[in-house]
Parts: structure tokens; sequence; C-alpha cells
């Protein structure tokens, strides 16, 4: 079942030739298989943009895309980490930047699982911590203009993670970025749902949100 909630978007840019509220459809980790049914697609409305928070196949991803004839922008997880994908439709490369997406106005940041492929698939702290300073020393965390949504596998630590899991707790890396950055909105995978203690949580100004299996976001303007 896609769950559904409304987040106000505080930069009115996006919404300047729009009569309706942004609507994203953000999935990670598990497939929604009430979303191979066209009817509960149609159900659901337009969407303007498809998020993949990782760990879900190439083929899904497309399927989704293709499906609600919406742009594709995704991370890759601990599971689907590695080389190109060998498929017969062309992905889009892995959002791994910040720059504002052409279609819904909206400029996105993108984190990968942090590791490379050739290295075992742990909870890796100091790959993060890598990654968000590579990100930083090439000037890809200076915003393109207005407010960033993030979007990754992991989440930020202590926000949406499982703190009792080893393996499934947030970045630390992650949340140095939430508290530098305050993004209105942090979209995460990851994190099973039967072990968080919610799915959608508030740290500071940023509400960050748990999309395995698939949530519906609408951005309305902030009043």
């Amino acid at each position: 079942m896609t769950r559904r909630l409304s987040i106000a978007w505080p930069d009115p840019g996006p919404f300047a030739t729009r009569d309706r509220p942004l609507r994203i459809l953000a999935a990670s980790d598990e497939v929604d298989p009430a979303l191979d049914d066209e009817r509960n697609r149609e159900a659901l409305g337009p969407i303007d943009l498809v998020v993949g928070c990782g760990d879900l196949s190439p083929d899904r991803l497309c399927f989704l895309a293709d499906a609600f004839r919406a742009p594709l922008a995704y991370v890759r997880g601990n599971h689907d980490r590695g080389g190109p994908w060998p498929q017969p439709r062309q992905l889009p490369q892995p959002w791994e930047r910040t720059s504002q997406d052409d279609s819904s106005g909206l400029p996105l940041l993108g984190l990968s699982w942090p590791t490379r492929d050739r290295e075992p698939a742990r909870h890796d702290e100091r790959a993060a911590w890598r990654q968000v300073i590579r990100l930083a020393g090439t000037n890809l965390l200076v915003p393109p203009g207005g407010p960033t949504l993030i979007f990754s596998h992991v989440p930020p630590r202590g926000a949406g993670d499982t703190p009792g899991d080893p393996y499934h707790v947030g970045f630390q890396a992650y949340r140095f970025l939430l508290d530098r950055l305050k993004p209105p909105l942090w979209l995460h995978g990851h994190s099973a749902m039967a072990a968080s203690p919610a799915w959608h949580v508030k740290a500071g100004r940023t509400a960050v949100v748990n999309v395995t299996g698939t949530v519906l976001i609408e951005l309305t303007p902030a009043a």
C-alpha cells in the first residue's frame, strides 16, 4: 500500500507554473505489488517525479517511471551497488550531485551507498565521510538555488534510523549534512518498516521520510 504525506515547501519557484501540488512517488527496498495494477496507479493520480532510494532493480525503476510517465532520479543501495546494470532500457546515471531537476524545478542531492562494489557491503562510517568530503571538495554540496531535497539509501544518524541495529543505524556524516544544509525534506530507505519507530520524523526543520515500499509525497507552497 502506498503511504501518503503532504509537506509544505518553502520555495515558491517549483509552483510558479503549476495549479496543483508537486507530486513525488518515492520507493525503495521492497516492491509494492499494488502498483502492478493499472487501476491502483490511476487512483494515485499524476506523478511529477519518481525517486528511487536504493535496492530496487533497474526493471522496477524503469517500470515506475514508464507507468507514471515521469522522470526518474535514483540512488543505489547496499544490495544493488556496483558497476553498470546490464539491461536493454537506458537508465540515467545515479543522482550523486546537487543540481536542479528540470522537470520539477527542485534542487536535488542524491547519496548512494558509499562503499565500492569490490568492498563488503558493510556499514562504513568512514566511507560515508569520504563521500561527503568528496562532494564538498567539488562544490557539489552547494545548492543551485532554493531549498534542496536530499535522498539517500541510508538515513542520517538519529533521524529515522534503527539505533539498536548496527547495520541499519544512520550515518553520522549524513547527519552532519542535515544539520548543515537543513533541507526541508530528506528521503531514505534501508530501514525496515517493522523495526523503525516511525516512518516519518522531524529533525529540526527537516522532514525525514522512510520510503521503504512506496510513498506519495505532495509538496505544497508554504503559507
